[in-house]
């Protein structure tokens, strides 16, 4: 199992490289950091390696097949056309960060990250250290994004964030509106409805689209899912490309179409599908056409927040939004990001596609990259909440030099 010896951390010490967060882009990196020879250590916050994906809903199951879901050098150890579950996952990064003895620290929550000296500090709480070269290795979906008129909601409403939803258990008798229509909130919503008790399911929010296929079914297999995988969301769907650059604020901002949950099984299953929330009148849930529902629990899916507040550096805009090149950032230049939503490419939040992003960013790190070269445009994270991530989806600096794929 991958090392928790925290006994071997000592306050002040100075490190070559850090990497903050421990999931499967953070594991990526330190893959490759491994192969090159570079020290480093790995922090998580969590208490054990893959407890990202053990707290989402129990019936999760990952949108891409097991054969697109191997992080280098290690396969996924499932039958190539299945879809893991979110515990098989979990098991699965576990098991790669002990076969490759990275040097993983859980229960280590960074608090802040600044620089003194020309050098980066990280404070843990329990220990302050040092470092040359700082990777963050954390996805967009931090924290939810919850609005501000939830607390004028009935106080006998519950209200549960999506990502600390996991069984219909959790819900008082009556009705639920799900907030949000993306991916999460429309398999959290089918989660509700097929659990068999008599409950009225709303689904709050405009429709993102959907693919048009079924996924499991045999076409989707073997030639549509490759198409879309490894070429269109890996090559085609990338900063580089005139028509990636175009769709990028589209996903940032907006999600991805519905990939399993299509809107034949919403309305199957009973699903109330009603415009979206807009704010709270008398204790209730006010929708956009102005209708007032009467539900006893809300699920917030409406998005997530990046939650970088702790990142005490000069690498945000001044509305506070956090820039970057493909990871690479030219005011910090030894600072680097893994793991952000479209970071080089739509498969920069999939399994299969931060294993590249994770290569990329080890070679700049070896290579020194001080992004002196100039720069014709910068890509930035919506100054929105970002929509919430899809399920095997997985997983923003300053301008930087032009990478390739």
């Amino acid at each position: 199992m991958a090392t928790s010896n925290r006994t071997t951390l000592i306050k002040g010490q100075r490190l070559h490289t850090v990497v903050i967060g421990g999931g499967q882009a953070g594991l990526a990196v330190g893959y490759y950091l491994s192969q090159r020879g570079i020290p480093f250590v790995i922090l998580d916050a969590n208490e054990r390696i893959g407890d990202s994906w053990r707290r989402r809903w129990d019936s999760l199951r990952l949108f891409t097949r097991a054969r697109y879901d191997a992080l280098p050098g290690m396969p996924f150890p499932a039958p190539a056309g299945s879809f893991p579950s979110k515990d098989e996952m979990a098991d699965y990064l576990e098991a790669y960060a002990a076969r490759f003895h990275l040097p993983v620290y859980t229960r280590t929550r960074v608090d802040r990250l600044w620089k003194r000296n020309g050098r980066y500090v990280i404070d843990t709480g329990q220990l302050r250290l040092e470092a040359d070269n700082v990777v963050v290795a954390m996805s967009s979906f931090q924290q939810p994004a919850i609005p501000p008129f939830a607390r004028d909601l009935k106080s006998d409403i519950r209200q549960i964030a999506s990502s600390d939803y996991r069984n219909p258990s959790q819900l008082q008798p009556g009705a639920v509106l799900v907030v949000g229509a993306s991916n999460s909130g429309a398999e959290i919503a089918l989660d509700i409805a097929r659990a068999g008790e008599r409950r009225d399911v709303w689904l709050a929010g405009r429709h993102p689209g959907h693919l048009p296929y079924d996924i499991d079914g045999m076409f989707a297999r073997f030639v549509l899912s490759p198409l879309l995988f490894r070429f269109v969301f890996h090559r085609v769907f990338t900063i580089d490309t005139p028509v990636g650059h175009k769709v990028r604020p589209k996903f940032l901002g907006k999600g991805s179409p519905l990939i399993r949950a299509r809107p034949r099984d919403l309305e199957a299953a009973g699903i109330l599908r009603v415009p979206r929330m807009v704010g709270v009148e008398g204790g209730r849930p006010l929708l956009e056409d102005r209708a007032l529902l009467n539900v006893t629990n809300v699920i917030w899916s409406a998005g997530f927040t990046p939650g970088f507040s702790w990142i005490d550096l000069p690498v945000f805009s001044a509305d506070g939004t956090l820039v970057h090149r493909g990871g690479l950032t030219e005011t910090e230049p030894r600072l680097f990001f893994v793991g952000l939503n479209f970071l080089y490419s739509l498969s920069s939040t999939m399994i299969q596609g931060v294993g590249r992003d994770a290569k990329r960013i080890v070679d700049a790190i070896v290579s020194g990259n001080a992004l002196t070269s100039p720069v014709a445009e910068s890509l930035e994270s919506p100054r929105e909440p970002v929509a919430e991530p899809s399920a095997g989806l997985r997983r923003e600096g300053t301008r930087t030099s032009r990478l390739r794929a």
